[in-house]
């Protein structure tokens, strides 16, 4: 559980692509986190008004749209669990290549992608 957590606070997309099966979640949930990356980044070079030092505001709205994206995944996450017909689709050519679960074992995964090309 520890895990999952750490995953879907650092990196929102990546953990409903790990966790979940909505794989049609990970792309604006992956919006909304890039988008408080760059906030959060442009706001320490003056924001949008380039004033000089830093800018709290957009620093704020980097972190407010950050943590939408967390709020987010979790959701999503909480509600796959609750599930019972999980996974009925095809996942995303991204969530593909992130794996699902913790118990998989990564080697395995490559050794698949070796086998189909």
């Amino acid at each position: 559980m520890q895990n999952r957590n750490a995953w879907v606070l650092l990196v929102p997309p990546l953990a409903v692509c790990r966790y979940g099966c909505a794989s049609y979640c990970a792309a604006p949930i992956g919006v909304f986190w890039l988008a408080g990356i760059v906030s959060f980044i442009y706001g320490f070079f003056g924001g949008p008004t380039g004033e000089p030092g830093i800018s709290y505001g957009t620093l704020l709205f980097g972190a407010i749209l950050w943590g939408i994206a967390a709020i987010w995944a979790e959701n999503v996450i909480r509600g796959l669990d609750r599930q019972s017909d999980r996974c009925q689709g095809t996942p995303s050519p991204l969530c593909r290549l992130t794996g699902k679960g913790e118990e998989e074992d990564p080697l395995e995964t490559v050794k698949k992608f070796r086998q189909e090309g």
